[in-house]
């Protein structure tokens, strides 16, 4: 045997055994591959239920993508938020928004039922049945897709929900926070204008000569005294405003038994000169008859 003929068999060789070695090593890898064409080939497409799951999934994703887009601020989110259509559908947004949760809820619970239900490969030997190991494998997958889907589903409806809410707060709290800061530059130029106007009511006042105490010369206890000294003022000021309305109360009492008085004499004279009249008529016929 020459040479070249024992290197060609040995080359041989070693290709048959590189050709073992890769099929064996890529083994896994084809029958995941095999399992999953043969999957799809099976039938795996989603029911409508799952469908619309799916579906609500990508509309949220798509929805908290969107709001959490930095380019559009809270206030257009509020304005948006508080606008006719959306108000119209928050009306009864409470109810279908505990429907859609308890819809999720369900759905996730039957998925992690079957999950669990399809888990039983783990603890029965089924080697001897390589189809039913397939199959068990399949139903598995599709719960395990169903039950990811429903339970980001719900997490992302409530999540939705929450964002909706911080947003709102956020564009009130902004607006809020503006009202406060022109409210305070309105008062801190209402400040500097008495500030001005108080400078130059003192410097007119040193012109005419008039001494001004020097802005915080007084000590503490003078300013404690003094706000003791202002209270008993008022406190004397209020007594002497009750003394008043009940010296008013008794002068209106005492005018209005005046005034009683007064008609009574009123009536009484009048009573005596009608009186005194009858009595002079009187005393004028008698004179007449003696007369006569």
């Amino acid at each position: 045997m020459s040479w070249h003929t024992y290197r060609k068999q040995i080359n041989v060789k070693c290709d048959q055994g590189a050709a073992e070695v890769l099929t064996h090593s890529c083994r896994p890898f084809c029958e995941y591959i095999c399992f999953y064409f043969k999957f799809y080939s099976q039938g795996a497409v989603m029911s409508l239920q799952w469908t619309a799951v799916a579906t609500f999934l990508y509309a949220e994703v798509f929805a908290v993508l969107l709001l959490c887009v930095p380019f559009i601020s809270p206030k257009r989110w509020s304005k948006f938020f508080k606008s006719r259509l959306v108000s119209v559908i928050t009306t009864y947004g409470n109810t279908a928004f505990i429907v859609i949760i308890c819809i999720l809820v369900f759905l996730l619970i039957d998925a992690f039922r079957e999950v669990r239900k399809y888990s039983v490969s783990e603890k029965v030997d089924l080697s001897n049945n390589p189809v039913a190991i397939e199959h068990i494998h399949m139903k598995l997958f599709r719960a395990q897709r169903n039950e990811y889907i429903a339970g980001f589903a719900l997490l992302l409806c409530l999540l939705l929900r929450r964002l909706a809410t911080l947003l709102s707060q956020q564009a009130t709290l902004m607006a809020s926070n503006e009202a406060f800061k022109k409210q305070a530059e309105g008062a801190n130029d209402a400040a500097k204008k008495y500030m001005e106007e108080n400078e130059k009511l003192q410097e007119k006042l040193r012109e005419v000569g008039v001494e001004l105490p020097e802005v915080g010369g007084k000590a503490k206890g003078g300013v404690e005294e003094d706000k003791k000294n202002l209270t008993e003022e008022v406190r004397k000021l209020k007594d002497e405003l009750d003394a008043t309305k009940k010296a008013l109360q008794k002068s209106d009492s005492d005018v209005k038994a005046m005034k009683k008085q007064a008609g009574n004499l009123t009536a009484e004279y009048d009573r005596l000169l009608e009186e005194h009249g009858r009595l002079q008529a009187k005393c004028d016929s008698q004179q007449d008859k003696k007369s006569d």
